[in-house]
């Protein structure tokens, strides 16, 4: 996948700093962002808004936790809508209904915590924006939560970043009440199991790091993903069934993001070489089973993790390895842009 390099300076009302040709334009997520900002009063947008630069827009978590920027508790109905509307921009339709039965599992582990765990709360999830929101700026914008972090970074009029990536669902399967049968991340649970179920006993022998699964994601909220060990079974030694399994789960997984976003992910993925991106499991092979996969390839990760809670606790996450929070192509722009102000000079 080709990049394309614009010397532009940050921030500035013209064409991209660095793109693919899988481009996906910022423009529908800015006008959404802008949309919410625009229903808020002064106290509220001084909440919400940060610069781009400022730490915290690598502080990203998934636990419980105090986060800056506006909560669902302190909008209006009528912002709320605009919320709402920008949600449903920033993901797909099966991503903002994963993201809504996360929140709506909150009560449920409020009951089954029975008061002794953290506060639970459904609306006790931030938006926070960096950076002023322009169809050709340079900005952020996070939607974060218990068991939820998106992060999304545009620059020039295209969203070069849509990660870290992060759903969990606790419980994974809801067992009681008016969510009971609910399982938030089932897809991602069984098209794992169904993969490492169906290796012969050479693939398995590849595929299966340890009897013991890790007891969360390897990474963890780490600002950059570290590459794992280069370990598991090779696309390229998969039956096409097989094959197609993999590529179910990478779908799945991408899949919380507009199809342009989606679309370009696995288009970067191709373009990088399917036959290097390899499946590793940890655990057990039953459900009720605590396990463990991950799927990385040379630009990017999927870790997915269930052994908290009798195995009913599920952490799932994409990380790119140089494209979190649009990390190379920042740093190639200001480099670029370094060395159009402070030209070397020919020797003569």
């Amino acid at each position: 996948m080709r990049h394309v390099l614009l010397a532009i300076c940050l921030g500035a009302t013209m064409p991209l700093t660095s793109y693919t040709d899988d481009a996906v334009p910022a423009g529908p997520l800015a006008a959404a962002t802008r949309a919410l900002l625009d229903a808020l009063d002064a106290e509220q947008k001084s909440q919400i808004t940060f610069e781009f630069n400022n730490p915290e827009r690598l502080n990203w978590h998934y636990v419980p936790k105090d986060r800056v920027g506006i909560t669902w508790k302190t909008l209006r109905p009528e912002q709320r809508e605009k919320a709402v509307a920008l949600l449903k921009v920033a993901l797909s339709d099966k991503g903002f209904k994963k993201a809504e039965t996360i929140r709506m599992l909150e009560p449920v582990l409020h009951e089954l915590e029975q008061g002794k765990g953290p506060t639970r709360d459904t609306e006790n999830y931030h938006f926070t924006v960096f950076g002023a929101p322009t169809e050709n700026g340079t900005w952020g914008l996070r939607y974060e939560g218990h068991h939820i972090s998106f992060n999304w970074t545009a620059v020039g009029g295209v969203v070069i970043a849509s990660s870290p990536q992060f759903l969990g669902s606790n419980p994974a399967e809801v067992k009681d009440g008016p969510l009971r049968g609910a399982r938030v991340l089932g897809a991602e649970e069984d098209l794992g199991r169904s993969l490492v179920k169906s290796l012969d006993d050479k693939q398995r022998a590849k595929a299966v790091l340890d009897a013991t699964a890790p007891p969360d994601i390897l990474t963890g909220h780490d600002r950059e993903a570290a590459i794992q060990k280069d370990l598991g079974v090779a696309y390229a030694e998969l039956s096409s069934e097989q094959q197609g399994i993999l590529l179910n789960i990478i779908q799945e997984v991408a899949g919380a993001q507009p199809d342009a976003i989606a679309h370009e992910r696995l288009a970067k993925i191709r373009a990088t070489g399917l036959d290097a991106v390899k499946f590793a499991w940890m655990g057990g092979f039953e459900k009720g089973q605590g396990h463990y996969y991950r799927v990385q390839g040379p630009t990017f990760l999927i870790e997915y993790d269930n052994t908290q809670n009798g195995a009913n606790h599920v952490h799932t996450v994409w990380r790119d390895f140089k494209g979190d929070f649009g990390a190379d192509l920042l740093k190639q722009h200001y480099e670029d842009h370094a060395n159009q102000e402070h030209p070397r000079e020919h020797a003569h």
